[in-house]
């Protein structure tokens, strides 16, 4: 479920305070390798930070510890 536009708006990366961007990653779940599911992040859009912060439960989580650094 996307998140609202008005919240997305006001979101910062709480690193480098950048505006985020909605994005989904695939992962592939570890009892069933076959099975993949899409995750859903928020991607810094600092050139220089570029930190994915997961939504769990439509909750962004951002924090600096539990967020991943894309590849």
């Amino acid at each position: 479920m996307p998140l609202e536009a008005g919240l997305l708006e006001i979101l910062a990366c709480p690193a480098c305070h950048a505006p985020l961007k909605e994005t989904s990653s695939k992962e592939t779940s570890s009892t069933e390798t076959s099975a993949e599911e899409q995750q859903q992040e928020l991607l810094c859009t600092g050139k220089d930070c570029g930190l994915a912060y997961p939504v769990r439960d439509d909750i962004p989580v951002l924090l600096v510890d539990e967020a991943r650094r894309p590849a």
